[in-house]
């Protein structure tokens, strides 16, 4: 009796002592879900960031090489017309002083032909040939809104944007002459459609009675 009485009190007793254990892992069971699902949101917010980051660098070198491998690039030249390549012929390259101590530079892009690079003072423009409706030759940077006009006798540099000219009356050796002949048969022209002065009138010389001639009266008088 005893015997039992007291397997029975062990047994209360391991029961009561268990009971703190068990309401402690019932407590602990939602606050580990708790702490991993906070995990897994943490976790899926950092790899959102990750792939934003990545998406604001751009693809990797790796994957940009890959892409270019199966995707054809084309290239500055290639967008160009055969009637802009043409006119990028004829662009005169090299310094050009302007007028108020300005100075541009035309330099032509040797990787990509029919691009030229524009400078003047810190201003540097990448420029490319467009059509034009007048006939003279015209750069443009689309990205800066600048223009370069070459005319026959000079080029200007010109900013789209603020409607201002950067620099006039630049000129090479080959406009300085074009501009004298152009003025040289501007005065050959101009002489050409003045009308011929007056001719002087002239009064016929008298005859010299010495050619044998005589005059009534004389020949009335002559015996």
């Amino acid at each position: 009796m005893k015997k039992h009485v007291f397997l029975a009190l062990t047994a209360l007793t391991s029961a009561a002592l268990a009971l703190p254990l068990v309401a402690q892992a019932q407590a602990q069971q939602p606050a580990a879900a708790a702490s991993a699902a906070k995990h897994a949101v943490k976790k899926k917010v950092v790899r959102e960031k990750a792939e934003h980051k990545r998406s604001k660098k751009g693809v990797s070198h790796k994957h940009a090489k890959a892409i270019e491998a199966k995707t054809p690039v084309q290239t500055p030249t290639e967008r160009l017309t055969d009637d802009e390549l043409q006119t990028a012929q004829q662009v005169y390259t090299g310094a050009f002083p302007c007028e108020q101590g300005e100075r541009v530079t035309v330099a032509a892009d040797t990787q990509h032909p029919g691009f030229f690079t524009v400078a003047s003072g810190k201003r540097r423009y990448y420029m490319h040939p467009v059509e034009s409706r007048t006939g003279a030759i015209r750069l443009e940077d689309n990205f800066h809104g600048a223009v370069w006009l070459q005319l026959g006798s000079k080029s200007m540099l010109m900013d789209q944007k603020i409607g201002q000219r950067v620099a006039d009356d630049c000129e090479t050796q080959a406009q300085k002459d074009y501009a004298a002949e152009h003025q040289q048969h501007h005065l050959l022209d101009s002489a050409a459609s003045e009308p011929p002065a007056a001719a002087a009138s002239q009064t016929p010389p008298s005859q010299s009675s010495s050619d044998g001639a005589q005059s009534p009266d004389n020949a009335a008088s002559a015996p």
